[in-house]
């Protein structure tokens, strides 16, 4: 197709007419049958619009201008066409959206609907194509351009609504999802609640079953360590989970248990609290009845045998049970001053909004939470731990390891999920240091028991 440069006269028109008049700038009219049965006119060679020409129907009153330029009155026509053709397939762009939000979920009535309004506008389309072959267009084109900009800008909204409907349908289906996921998370983590309540609830140890005296040895002990520890972890979780629904601080707690502690992951917070529950059920197991001398008002060593037997009863009996029938016990009253350590006032008041199981165990009774019995069988644990422990006929100590001492493959074991050679062979100039102590090593003898540490990586002073 040769390509004709417009004169100056048409400079100022704009690019839709520029693009129409090159369309519409043909000779003769060819139509041929498309796929889908509808005709489509090709524009062969022949000026409807040369120079001169006014052959549209217009009044010329409303559409010539102050000069009665015909060629003024030619481009106005022909962007009244352009933007009342470009408004119809707007129109049917929102309509054909309109169809497919019917889709799903089937609505019979709005499929009619967005059905209609293309037909519709397919016929105005026609209608308006075939006005304009016949030289028939009897069009206001200040009129018409205002209508076709309402038109367009009515399809554009109507498509944005159908847009946001379909943003908002996917919405719903998001948040039906995540409520559904939300319901297995908690019918899980109640399933895990109920097993470790199993796992964790008093009863009878079914380990160390049938010991005697005289096959005692540090192995039962090591044994029973990690028995104990298990209720003194999973009662670290309760105290958590039940400070995190307070809303309590995390980090700031644990800066206030170790103030020098650094942490290489936000989750090793947790052996901060654990530190603190084994550091303060722990204290006094360096004396035969679990207190100093002179801070027990009924001191009495027993017998070897008198220990293990005592270990034997109480391993074997339900902990409400015998709180309730033997309040007065040296275990009852070891359990009410560690309760009333490890759980001070603020703390339960901030946990539990009252000091109702402080007011209990202050009476001499014993609540019957959820709370309390989870340190119950976690104490229980620990005093069979010290009544085991003094079952042998060998010194007994409990030690911590001071912060800043180097690491100890024999003293010591790290608590963390990284290897602490990890950085050797990257930076030789890596060195491990004790930051905490999590839970203490025992001496049975000359047996060691590794104390659990938590440990930081230092660098190591440059050699000069």
């Amino acid at each position: 197709m040769e390509t004709v440069k417009p004169k100056s006269a048409m400079n100022n028109k704009s690019r839709l007419a520029k693009t129409f008049q090159k369309v519409i700038n043909l000779r003769t009219a060819t139509k041929i049958a498309s796929s889908n049965g509808i005709g489509i006119c090709m524009l062969t060679s022949q000026n409807k619009f040369g120079e001169g020409d006014d052959s549209f129907s217009i009044k010329r009153g409303n559409h010539a201008d102050k000069h009665g330029d015909p060629r003024a009155r030619q481009k106005a026509v022909i962007e009244a066409l352009v933007a009342k053709l470009f408004a119809g397939v707007t129109s049917i762009k929102a309509a054909y959206a309109e169809l497919q939000m019917a889709q799903s979920p089937y609505n019979s009535e709005a499929i009619h609907v967005a059905d209609q309004t293309v037909v519709d506008e397919l016929k105005a389309i026609s209608e308006l194509k075939r006005s304009f072959l016949k030289k028939e267009l009897d069009l206001s084109p200040q009129v018409t351009i205002m209508l076709a900009e309402i038109q367009e800008q009515q399809s554009l909204m109507k498509t944005y609504e159908i847009t946001i409907k379909k943003m908002e349908g996917e919405v719903e289906m998001k948040e039906s999802d995540a409520s559904s996921l939300r319901k297995q998370l908690e019918e899980s983590i109640a399933v895990n609640k109920s097993l470790e309540k199993r796992l964790n609830a008093s009863g009878p140890i079914s380990i160390l079953e049938n010991i005697q005296l005289s096959s005692l040895n540090p192995s039962h002990f090591v044994q029973f360590l990690h028995y104990t520890l298990r209720s003194i972890r999973s009662f670290v979780k309760l105290m958590i989970r039940e400070m995190e629904s307070a809303r309590w601080d995390l980090d700031a707690a644990a800066k206030v248990i170790e103030p020098q502690a650094g942490f290489t992951k936000p989750g090793h917070r947790y052996f901060a609290f654990e530190s603190f529950v084994c550091k303060t059920i722990l204290e006094g197991f360096n004396f035969p009845n679990f207190a100093a001398p002179n801070e027990s008002q009924s001191f009495h060593r027993h017998s070897h045998e008198q220990y293990l037997n005592e270990f034997k009863k109480l391993k074997s009996v339900n902990v409400k049970q015998f709180l309730t029938q033997k309040p007065n016990t040296s275990f009852a009253k070891f359990m009410r001053s560690k309760y009333l350590l490890l759980v001070h006032a603020k703390m339960e008041c901030s946990l539990f909004g009252n000091l109702n199981q402080r007011k209990l165990i202050n009476a001499g009774d014993f609540p019957d939470s959820g709370f309390f019995t989870s340190f119950a069988e976690m104490a229980r644990r620990v005093w069979l731990l010290h009544r085991l422990a003094y079952s042998f006929d060998q010194e007994i100590n409990i030690f911590q390891v001071p912060r800043n001492c180097r690491f100890s493959e024999v003293y010591m074991d790290n608590v963390s999920d990284e290897s602490i050679y990890s950085n050797e062979i990257v930076d030789s100039n890596v060195d491990f240091r004790v930051n905490f102590t999590v839970v203490p090593g025992f001496k049975i003898g000359k047996t060691v028991i590794q104390s659990q540490v938590y440990l930081s990586p230092v660098i190591k002073p440059a050699s000069r």
